[in-house]
């Protein structure tokens, strides 16, 4: 008698009952153990202040572009958002891109116009376009309202100095250098004024306190190379230029020393007004928050 073949019904019910029987057997094998449904991974939920954060620190760090990106990013998420649009200032005037930064920083003072960080935007762009009665007016109110900012102080002094009133600007430099020794911008400042002055040793011996140090600012060893030049040290100026400079601009400005030199010599006016700037406070460290 031939054995009837089972059916497609018939395997599939045979492989169910198998597989429910070896679930069983195992289950009892686990010391009565119960596997317990475990629930699914949450999704992760943006932080919104992430990005903010990130752009920011890439900002302290120099890092303008990363912090430009991410700024226009959250801008453009929020245009209402203060910290945004402050970020993207910053970042814009880091750039040099002084006219975009002018008309974002103007938005905030629209309805914050006391917020300090916009109105240390506002005094930097006026310092850079050489508008300087009103940066002057900006930074002292800012040193007023802040008199432990050095950047604040950074400022005016490089703007009192612009304006040929170079012991105003040493007296600012003095004073801030007192709550804030270790602010290399400081000191770089406070050398170029003493130079610029016609107290050439004096600025080169404060420069050269700080132009070999790691976190002295670039305008250190440019300022020394002034004062050596002032001094009519050309050697020395030149050791520094070359390794700051292709050579022939280097030239040019070794020559715009001796030029300066036999100016300020004579006592004569105006070699001072083109004499290398003194630092701002460009770098959003210790910047007014």
């Amino acid at each position: 008698m031939t054995t009837p073949r089972p059916t497609p019904v018939y395997r599939a019910l045979l492989t169910l009952c198998t597989s429910v029987a070896v679930a069983i057997f195992m289950a009892g094998c686990a010391s009565n153990h119960y596997v317990v449904p475990q629930p699914a991974h949450v999704t992760h939920i943006p932080d919104p202040n992430a990005d903010l954060n990130i752009a920011e620190s890439a900002l302290e760090a120099g890092d303008t572009q990363l912090a430009l990106s991410l700024f226009e990013k959250l801008f453009k998420a929020d245009p209402q958002s203060r910290p945004a649009q402050l970020g993207l200032a910053d970042a814009m005037y880091q750039t040099g891109d002084l006219a975009r930064a002018g008309v974002m920083y103007a938005r905030v003072a629209a309805s914050a116009s006391d917020d300090p960080r916009t109105q240390l935007g506002l005094a930097r762009i006026a310092l850079r376009e050489r508008h300087l009665d009103e940066a002057e007016q900006r930074y002292r109110k800012l040193v007023s309202a802040y008199p432990d900012n050095a950047v604040a102080a950074e400022g005016l002094g490089a703007t009192l100095d612009l304006l040929g009133r170079h012991d105003e600007a040493q007296a600012v430099y003095r004073s801030a250098l007192e709550r804030h020794p270790e602010v290399q911008g400081l000191k770089a400042n406070l050398g170029l004024s003493l130079a610029l002055a016609g107290n050439a040793r004096a600025g080169a011996n404060v420069l050269l306190d700080i132009a070999s140090l790691s976190d002295a600012p670039p305008q250190a060893r440019q300022n020394l190379a002034l004062a050596y030049g002032l001094l009519g040290n050309g050697e020395a100026a030149k050791r520094i230029l070359v390794s700051e400079m292709p050579p022939q601009s280097a030239e040019d400005n070794l020559r715009f020393y001796r030029d300066l030199r036999e100016r300020l010599t004579a006592q004569t006016t105006g070699g001072a007004a083109t004499a290398p700037v003194p630092g701002d406070g460009a770098s959003s460290s210790g910047a007014i928050r």
